[in-house]
């Protein structure tokens, strides 16, 4: 079945210039990072590969993920300005470029970030209109858009790990609409992550937390991002 597109997401967000997938798009993506991190980011290595790579700097794309990680939106005015505020802050702004990585999405960044002793890697695609796909965080692969609520569970990978997870979702009343599980070797550790249509409760994600086998929560309201 094709995908299908909202008008919304042909025509753009409300947004800083001057390319949706450019700047809206990475915006997104070092917002996602930011939320993982949890903490403001005291330093970031922020790869870009293929046509971001050779646009980068033109294209404003690292303002908007140093936008991004300190929480700005993609209307923000203040995305004009990212590195210099940035630099205020204290945080400090690594760079690659990647011109020809042929296993890449032509607009794929990654953005590694670092913050009192505690370290996030996060792997976007812009694919325009400021629409994005989530790709990668810390070597697991994954797919979600940041679009809807989104729950991110880091866990021993038990025998029906992922049912029980399901299960707890479902008794607060929160429709699952995707999920996708990766798994560090047999009897390791999983990432698995669910958008759900709507969100949870907060005792819901601590309960989830305090599990025993259950490594790290993260959970990314809708309007957050």
């Amino acid at each position: 079945m094709a995908e299908k597109n909202s008008i919304f997401d042909m025509v753009g967000p409300i947004m800083i210039g001057p390319s949706s997938s450019h700047t809206a798009g990475v915006v997104r993506i070092g917002r996602v990072t930011g939320k993982l991190l949890g903490l403001e980011a005291d330093s970031a290595e922020i790869t870009f590969y293929n046509s971001f790579a050779r646009t980068f700097e033109g294209h404003g794309s690292d303002r908007a993920a140093a936008a991004g990680l300190m929480g700005m939106d993609t209307d923000d005015e203040r995305i004009k300005e990212a590195l210099a505020i940035a630099a205020e802050l204290g945080m400090v702004l690594t760079w690659r470029a990647v011109m020809n990585a042929a296993t890449h999405h032509p607009n794929t960044v990654t953005i590694k970030a670092t913050s009192a002793g505690r370290r996030v890697e996060c792997t976007g695609i812009s694919h325009g209109g400021g629409v994005i796909s989530i790709i990668g965080i810390d070597g697991f692969k994954c797919n979600f858009s940041a679009q809807l609520h989104t729950l991110l569970v880091t866990a021993e990978d038990m025998r029906g790990s992922i049912a029980f997870i399901s299960n707890i979702v479902a008794n607060d009343n929160a429709n699952i609409a995707t999920m996708t599980v990766d798994r560090a070797g047999k009897n390791g550790v999983a990432k698995l992550v669910l958008e759900m249509d709507s969100g949870l409760e907060n005792v819901t994600v601590e309960y989830l937390r305090h599990l025993k086998w259950v490594k790290e929560v993260n959970y990314i309201p809708q309007i957050e991002i």
